[in-house]
C-alpha cells in the first residue's frame, strides 16, 4: 500500500493530478481512471452580523479548500462502494501544472489503458464525446 497523500506533499505550482481508483467487488477487481484539482474554490454566505451594509457590496466572502482529502471519485460504483466501507485503492498517476496538462493527461491515460474498451474499467466515457460500446 502506498503513502497518504498530505499538502505538503503538493508540489509548487501544481493544480491537480490524475489518478486510478481500483475497488473489488464480487471478487473482480474494478478501475476508474479520472482528474481532480487540488483545491477548490467555493463561496460561503456571510451571517447577519458580518453581512455589508452597502447592497452594491458581496455577501460572501470566497474560502478555498483542500478538495481531494475525501474524494472517492465521481463514479456511482466506486462512490457507493466506499459507502459500504469496501477497502478503494487510489494511486496518483500524474501531478499537473495547468488545467490544459490535466484534461491532456487524464484523456492520454484513459485512451492509453483502453478503458472504454475493457470490462475492468469503470468509465463510461472520455471527455464525454467517446462512449463505450454497448
Amino acid at each position: 500500500m502506498g503513502k497518504v497523500f498530505e499538502p505538503k506533499m503538493i508540489p509548487e505550482g501544481a493544480i491537480g493530478f490524475v489518478y486510478e481508483m481500483s475497488v473489488i467487488i464480487d471478487g473482480k477487481s474494478l478501475l476508474y481512471i479520472g482528474k481532480k484539482n487540488f483545491h477548490s474554490n467555493t463561496k460561503k454566505k456571510l451571517g447577519k452580523k458580518a453581512m455589508p451594509t452597502d447592497k452594491r457590496k458581496k455577501g460572501y466572502v470566497k474560502v478555498t479548500k483542500l478538495a481531494y482529502e475525501d474524494y472517492y471519485s465521481s463514479n456511482d460504483v466506486i462512490k457507493a462502494a466506499h459507502k459500504k466501507g469496501i477497502t478503494i485503492q487510489r494511486k496518483i498517476l500524474r501531478i499537473c501544472y495547468s488545467k490544459t496538462e490535466l484534461t491532456y493527461n487524464e484523456v492520454k491515460f484513459q485512451f492509453g489503458h483502453q478503458v472504454l474498451e475493457s470490462d475492468s474499467y469503470l468509465n463510461g466515457n472520455i471527455l464525454g464525446r467517446f462512449y463505450k460500446q454497448k
